[in-house]
């Protein structure tokens, strides 16, 4: 082979590289520059976008796994323990079914085989899981497990994560048989809750629903790496102090009346007002994450390398549930319209949309005479968002382009509705973070 030959060579091999398609005639990713891959835990699928976890998950982008899974929503009827199924299509529920004491999330197994009901049993020992095979919407026997508040899975999918609220603890289960492996106790997450995760898959970041916090969980070395108090006046520390200790001595949540400029808040004004963590999504680069607090009516920001509160952007009242959208640009934020645990129907409910460059809220729509959005998913094309109406029964589904609202009467406290099938490779639970 002479010297022009190798040249020629080269080059092709060259353009092999940059444009995989016009050899192999198949559509392929982008490979991810060599200095910005993700190292990620062993058996975890490759991060193809490092700019954009959520990469994956675009508007048409279904696994295989999902073929022939009927299209519908799923929503668990806390008050009532059934769940009512929606046509996406019609807007009609076409029934309902009985599952376990409780059910309070709809969760897309991490294979996307099977739809688990968390039925936490409040107060009671007799928590279970009903599971939902979405190939003909028919559920199955239950499985005994103990307070199923919400279900997560270890990103190799190797476990299943069931989060033991009651318990403060997290059992790490077998995926398809929800036999028990090893738990890690979270002592100072009290009324840990719902979770996202690292990029890499190494740790986890759960909300503590009672004591104004998050906590950091590393999945490798099964421990917590901290726990971290947030607050709206994060960046005032003599508010932040206050907060702490409000929290420290159990005080309850009272809500003390604003004054009328931030500079003239006082610290015996702020201190009895503990936040209440819902929902947390990771930023596209997984750097930071969004924490919804239904006490300070918006949504805390997070460093995840330095486990410190940056940021806080104000949404609404009660904000609680967050679904990024299809293009992994926004955020959609559901403010349930009170801050308590146990509203009235007709509240100041609303979705407020927070771009995830910018951080900044692009707009807000509110419910035409009131509601209560709690949680829910974005539709597999982006164009809805559907919610459930908490105190309402009903099931909201919000035009993403417009916020204009349809409303669908279901069971009694509508909670963790799933619309399913979602684009993406796997799940990491709750009503569907996919990756």
């Amino acid at each position: 082979m002479n010297r022009k030959q190798v040249l020629s060579l080269a080059t092709l091999l060259s353009a092999v590289a940059v444009f995989p398609t016009l050899v192999s005639g198949q559509a392929s990713a982008p490979a991810v520059p060599a200095a910005h891959a993700v190292q990620t835990v062993p058996g975890m699928p490759e991060v193809r976008d490092a700019s954009n976890l959520y990469s994956e998950t675009g508007a048409g982008k279904f696994s295989a796994a999902v073929a022939g899974a009927l299209a519908r929503v799923y929503v668990p009827n806390r008050a009532e323990n059934t769940v009512s199924v929606i046509d996406p299509a019609t807007l009609k529920v076409l029934g309902k079914f009985k599952v376990g004491t409780n059910p309070q999330h709809i969760v897309p197994a991490w294979n996307l085989k099977t739809l688990w009901v968390a039925n936490n049993a409040e107060g009671r020992i007799d928590g279970s899981l009903t599971p939902i095979d979405p190939l003909t919407g028919k559920p199955g026997a239950e499985i005994a497990v103990d307070d199923p508040y919400n279900i997560y899975f270890t990103p190799d999918g190797a476990l299943a994560i069931i989060v033991a609220e009651a318990y403060k603890r997290l059992d790490f289960r077998d995926p398809l048989s929800m036999a028990l492996r090893y738990s890690i106790a979270t002592p100072d997450c009290d009324g840990i809750n719902h979770a996202d995760f690292s990029i890499d898959g190494r740790v986890a970041v759960f909300t503590c629903e009672f004591n104004g916090a998050v906590t950091k969980i590393d999945l490798v070395n099964r421990r917590v790496l901290g726990t971290l108090t947030v607050s709206k006046y994060f960046d005032r520390p003599e508010f932040a102090a206050a907060t702490a200790s409000a929290v420290a001595s159990g005080k309850a949540y009272a809500r003390a009346k604003p004054p009328s400029t931030k500079a003239s808040q006082s610290i015996a004004e702020l201190c009895l007002t503990k936040g209440m963590p819902q929902d947390v999504r990771a930023s596209p680069d997984g750097k930071t994450f969004f924490v919804a607090d239904m006490m300070a009516d918006g949504v805390h920001v997070v460093d995840l390398d330095s486990f410190r509160q940056i940021g806080f952007i104000a949404t609404g009242v009660g904000a609680h549930g967050l679904y990024p959208s299809r293009d992994g640009k926004q955020l959609y934020v559901a403010n349930r319209g009170t801050n308590l645990i146990r509203g009235k129907p007709g509240g100041k409910g609303s979705v407020s949309v927070i771009d995830f460059g910018s951080r900044a809220v692009l707009k807000t729509w509110p419910i035409p005479g009131g509601g209560s959005p709690d949680m829910g998913n974005v539709s597999a094309d982006g164009d809805y968002l559907w919610l459930s109406g908490r105190f309402d029964d009903v099931v909201y589904r919000f035009d993403t382009r417009s916020g204009a609202v349809d409303k669908i009467k279901v069971g009694r406290e509508p909670h963790g509705l799933t619309v399913w099938p979602q684009p993406g490779r796997y799940s990491l639970g709750h009503t569907g973070n996919l990756r």
